[in-house]
């Protein structure tokens, strides 16, 4: 379902910090820091499906 609504063009968001999302992140994703996403918000485009998503294998 993903990868279909992605392929569509929806926004795929990693809220997990920046390091984390160095380390590794879905093909195509942007990184919003959860501790930033107030700050950040205006950047992610509202005329688009967005999916926020959030990896931790630990």
């Amino acid at each position: 379902m993903v990868e279909e609504l992605a392929g569509q063009g929806a926004q795929l968001v990693e809220v997990l910090p920046a390091e984390e999302f160095a380390e590794d992140h879905l093909p195509g994703a942007v990184s919003h820091p959860l501790r930033q996403l107030d700050e950040e918000v205006d950047q992610i485009d509202r005329r688009r499906a967005v999916i926020v998503y959030c990896w931790d294998a630990g």
